[in-house]
């Protein structure tokens, strides 16, 4: 890969990959713990529309609190956008 350095982390250290670690209890209470999964494919269809959620209609926060990302304020209805069958649910207002 090119510019990306590899660093292995201690065992049993997971502060040391905070971010990593973040992320997987996030996918795991948000989505995973309330799902039986039958096969793997399932499972990374449901993993990848729980990043495609969480990259693009779960507003996130950037230095200062400004939000990241096209954010638009309005004064249209508010819409509601679920996936997974209503497990992930997101509010936006409509254009």
């Amino acid at each position: 890969m090119l510019g990306t350095k590899l660093t292995q982390t201690a065992i049993h250290a997971p502060d040391m990959n905070a971010y990593a670690e973040r992320f997987i209890r996030s996918i795991q209470d948000e989505c995973q713990n309330h799902m039986i999964f039958f096969s793997e494919d399932r499972l990374r269809h449901a993993a990848v529309e729980y990043i495609r959620h969480s990259n693009t209609e779960r507003p996130h926060q950037g230095i200062g609190n400004v939000p990241v990302g096209p954010w638009h304020i309005g004064t249209g209805e508010i819409v509601c956008d679920q996936s997974l069958h209503g497990l992930l649910t997101s509010f936006r207002r409509a254009a």
